[in-house]
């Protein structure tokens, strides 16, 4: 048996990996079926990694953590998991796609989320490369340019107020002509002389050269209008990777919000004893790999902390 088993090789499953191992826990596997690094691998620049001063790719980012993870112990499958059941004994079950099973004393889930694509033609293509999904990440590189935000929930919203401060304007393109979001949120919007909204609007496709985005065509109560812009921010929502906790009756293993993402608290523990998420499947995920990361240390102390009381199993 194991005494720790973690699902999701990204910043926080290593993380969580590195601080079990090197913590004391002597059996500890993540199971990930492709390399470990995740999302961050495909980002093409990173700059605000506290302690990482030069501009690098999310691959160079993620090239070491591995290796530092596995020199205290961690053991890497390249299995894919399929479900994490919870036994009568308070232990866990870890089903794999090829039909083995492996038990563990505890489990943290740090499969993550996907933003969702929004479809429209190029978005693929430059992905990366002007179309963005992150804020945070991308919004310096075009400090005071003009800019497109496509949504209209709260993470579309606060994201076009975030832009505000960086970049010379944003258009916030959203197909309905009311938001989703909250209401002070939407006041603060129509109140930034800096956003001009675009409602009623899609964007039918983006286009540039091999240099990156160079434009956008939308349509607006049937006209088209090209935006000159070189970056577009794309807010329709999150795909939760929380299939692993799904139940055979379809329920989820533990609790999670009407997004699903897992609900945790502020030691990364779900509501079932032994059972920790990390990263950006809990709610009020950051959506950052500093901040992942973090989740992934206190979830391996958390798991720790819970092994060393759990005291002898005893049998169903």
């Amino acid at each position: 048996m194991l005494d720790l088993a973690i699902v999701g090789g990204g910043p926080a499953g290593l993380t969580a990996g590195l601080y079990a191992t090197r913590g004391g826990l002597k059996d500890v596997v993540m199971y990930e079926k492709g390399l470990p690094g995740g999302q961050i691998t495909q980002s093409s620049e990173v700059e605000n990694y506290p302690g990482v001063c030069e501009v690098v790719t999310g691959m160079e980012l993620m090239e070491c953590w591995p290796k530092q993870a596995m020199r205290f112990g961690l053991q890497h499958q390249m299995q894919e998991v399929k479900r994490i059941e919870r036994n009568c004994d308070g232990t866990f079950t870890i089903k794999l796609a090829d039909g083995s099973e492996q038990k563990a004393k505890a489990v943290i889930v740090c499969t993550g989320s996907v933003p969702k694509r929004a479809g429209f033609e190029g978005e693929d293509q430059f992905f990366g490369k002007g179309v963005s999904t992150c804020a945070t990440c991308d919004g310096f590189f075009y400090k005071d340019k003009e800019v497109a935000v496509l949504g209209g929930g709260d993470t579309a919203l606060e994201e076009a107020l975030y832009l505000a401060n960086i970049v010379s304007k944003v258009y916030l393109i959203h197909r309905r002509d009311k938001f989703r979001a909250a209401p002070a949120t939407v006041e603060r919007v129509m109140k930034n002389p800096k956003i001009e909204l675009l409602l009623n609007a899609s964007v039918k496709r983006v286009y540039g050269d091999e240099r990156g985005m160079e434009g956008i065509i939308i349509e607006q109560e049937g006209k088209e209008r090209d935006l000159k812009v070189p970056g577009i921010f794309v807010f329709v929502g999150m795909n939760v990777n929380n299939d692993v906790l799904k139940q055979e009756d379809g329920s989820f293993l533990c609790s999670v919000n009407h997004w699903g993402e897992v609900i945790v608290d502020l030691r990364m523990r779900t509501d079932i004893p032994g059972l920790f998420a990390a990263g950006d499947i809990r709610a009020d995920a950051s959506k950052q790999v500093v901040c992942a990361a973090g989740d992934g240390a206190t979830a391996a102390l958390s798991a720790i902390s819970y092994i060393e009381n759990i005291g002898e199993l005893r049998p169903c």
